[in-house]
């Protein structure tokens, strides 16, 4: 029957992003990106706007960065001088980026998002084999970094962790608390671009909003630990070649390639 079929649809869609909002959010905790790169693509793969897939995505992320957050301080691996800094500027270019993409037509941002996310994804590979030595200070454009990072993954549906994460790890700050304190501070970034989405948008799909919020939470107290052990390198070339591949796909499935 019609109903039936449409309803285990459904259902299939919400089983599939509680287990991809728990992957992306495993990783996310681990490496301090990839939750709104990963759940963006495939959220645009089943067919959402991209103004609604990121509104969707922040949203999620209030709940699961939150849970992040308290993972990595429980876990001692924040720096706080990087969180205000970060958070601050970050939070205005989040608003920016996603007043930005709430006024742009569906059909025209879906191709530029999915070459943003490929060319991130080219980033995160590049950093990965460019890691400079450590240092102990943190580095004086933070709040540079912050402004670029929350704008971009607003607009473009992730991009908060590739940027900040990579970027300080490549200028050789910590990993440990590079990652930690890039989790702490997208909290607030995240509340700040879904509060301009839903004064924008309205309210986010319900539905795709639950799924990845639970998948995300079950995973978020993960990555405080795993953060110690796994090799950052190895999980930068892991998320990087990910992310290529999810945008190639959809770049191929928006010019009829495939």
């Amino acid at each position: 029957m019609p109903g039936i079929a449409s309803m285990d649809f459904v259902t299939s869609d919400m089983l599939l992003l509680i287990v991809i909002g728990f992957i992306a959010q495993t990783i996310d905790g681990a490496l301090g990106m990839a939750f709104g790169l990963i759940s963006t693509s495939f959220m645009l793969a089943i067919g959402l706007p991209p103004a609604q897939a990121s509104a969707a995505v922040h949203t999620a992320e209030i709940f699961t960065t939150g849970a992040s957050a308290a993972s990595h301080v429980y876990n001692r691996n924040v720096d706080w001088q990087m969180v205000w800094r970060l958070g601050a500027a970050g939070v205005v270019g989040a608003a920016l980026g996603a007043l930005l993409l709430s006024n742009v037509d569906a059909g025209v941002a879906r191709p530029y998002v999915s070459a943003y996310l490929l060319v991130i994804g080219v980033y995160i590979l590049i950093k990965s084999a460019n890691m400079a030595a450590a240092r102990e200070a943190p580095t004086r454009w933070l709040s540079t970094i912050g402004f670029a990072a929350g704008f971009l993954d607003a607009s473009g549906g992730g991009g908060w962790g590739p940027v900040t994460t990579s970027t300080l790890i490549g200028t050789g700050h910590s990993p440990r608390h590079s990652i930690g304190s890039v989790n702490a501070a997208e909290f607030f970034v995240t509340a700040a671009a879904s509060a301009t989405f839903f004064i924008e948008l309205g309210a986010s799909p319900l539905a795709h909003l639950i799924a990845l919020a639970i998948g995300g939470i079950a995973a978020a107290p993960f990555g405080g630990f795993i953060v110690r052990f796994i090799p950052p390198r190895l999980l930068m070339v892991l998320v990087g070649v990910l992310i290529i591949g999810l945008a190639v796909w959809q770049l191929a499935r928006t010019f009829k390639f495939i």
